[in-house]
């Protein structure tokens, strides 16, 4: 199958966006899980922390194998198994379970991981850039609507009607991949063994991946630093909001979700190098407006949602639009060990940001923002001149 219909394309932007939300619809819910199991914020924080952990181990070893076997078939194969972890979170009665659920929910919605590379084997060469950002906006605005509409859910009716809801959601959407879903060959002939051998290669072969393992670390670090506390932050003086409130500020971060749709039409033709560091410092000035000290309104809290999701989004499109034109035949391959590392650091930055929250509250997550901000462009100035 060669060229990329733009109804196959809008099919994997909308379903990029559908699937990744199952990963977040828990943010905005965290207190109310706290309360309703009652446990401390920071017991909550380990369902979002584990649901990272496990689309992180659904990276590294299920999206490979869309380079072993043909991509549609093995698609189909995964929805039964989202539909079945979000059933046994809707269900769930004590924390523990959720966590399991949780577990599944993350290894098995790794779906748009698999329409990324989909959509730049299919593109034409002049195409490409653009394409992987149409899905990579439809990718980043499911995670953050998701928000939006698991604090509505969680606020109105609570928040296992958030899973079920979702559970529905894939079950329809799975029957439209069913039909409308073009086939792929698979590009490698080997065992498993083999295929997960030759990712070491490309890592240990590749100073670009590296780098770009690391950027994409730091920043998804970054984005769950403050998406996995805002809710708490909301909750605590002086704003005194509800789950709801939370989830609207993802309308704010859609915003910033549209910037691969622009960045990827002229990507090719801007230095990336002098990109990079301008995307860093804008994250840096982000965190300043994010963590004003003393700051009882919305104001600069808005402002730097706004900057923050446009500068990570941006850094995100740019490591990928380099990974994927250097290793177009190994497109899933080189994406797993990106986004292996991607989603290890977003784990990170969960666990690192609710300790802060506990310890030090919202200066303290400033810092932890701050510092990962710092790491992504420490390692990208010492180490951009040998990434070739």
């Amino acid at each position: 199958m060669t060229g990329l219909s733009k109804r196959t394309l809008w099919l994997m932007t909308v379903g990029a966006g559908l699937v990744v939300a199952n990963n977040y619809y828990n943010q905005p819910l965290l207190a109310l899980i706290a309360r309703d199991f009652q446990v401390s914020e920071a017991q909550a924080g380990s369902v979002a922390m584990v649901t990272q952990i496990g689309y992180a181990a659904g990276l590294f070893f299920l999206v490979p194998l869309a380079d072993m076997f043909h991509r549609k078939r093995l698609i189909l194969t995964i929805f039964p198994f989202i539909v079945l972890s979000l059933l046994l979170a809707t269900f769930s009665y004590t924390l523990s379970w959720l966590v399991i659920a949780s577990f599944f929910i993350g290894l098995t919605s790794i779906i748009p991981q698999l329409f990324v590379p989909l959509a730049a084997t299919l593109s034409s060469p002049a195409e490409k850039s653009k394409s992987i950002g149409m899905v990579m906006s439809g990718l980043l605005i499911g995670v953050l609507a998701s928000r939006v509409i698991s604090g509505f859910i969680g606020a109105q009716l609570g928040w296992r009607y958030m899973f079920f809801i979702g559970a529905t959601i894939m079950f329809i959407y799975w029957v439209l991949v069913m039909k409308t879903l073009p086939e792929v060959k698979p590009s490698f002939k080997g065992s498993y063994g083999s295929l997960m051998r030759s990712l070491v290669h490309y890592f240990r072969t590749d100073s670009a991946l590296r780098l770009a393992a690391w950027r994409g670390a730091c920043s998804f670090a970054i984005f769950t630093t403050f998406w996995t506390t805002l809710v708490f932050h909301l909750e605590a003086p002086p704003f005194y909001a509800s789950s709801d409130v939370a989830g609207a500020f993802g309308i704010l971060g859609i915003a910033g979700a549209l910037v691969p749709a622009f960045l990827g039409k002229m990507i090719d033709r801007i230095d990336r190098n002098q990109l990079v560091i301008g995307l860093s410092v804008l994250t840096l000035i982000s965190w300043w407006l994010i963590g004003i000290p003393g700051a009882t309104g919305y104001g600069a809290l808005i402002i730097g949602v706004l900057l923050i999701d446009a500068a990570l989004q941006g850094i995100h499109l740019t490591n990928q639009a380099i990974i994927f034109a250097k290793h177009p035949e190994a497109t899933n391959r080189v994406n797993t060990v990106y986004m292996t590392s991607y989603f290890v650091g977003g784990s990170l930055g969960t666990f690192v940001a609710s300790l802060a929250w506990e310890h030090f509250q919202w200066t303290g997550v400033t810092l932890v923002g701050v510092g990962f901000a710092l790491l992504m462009l420490a390692g990208h100035l010492l180490l951009y001149r040998y990434a070739n």
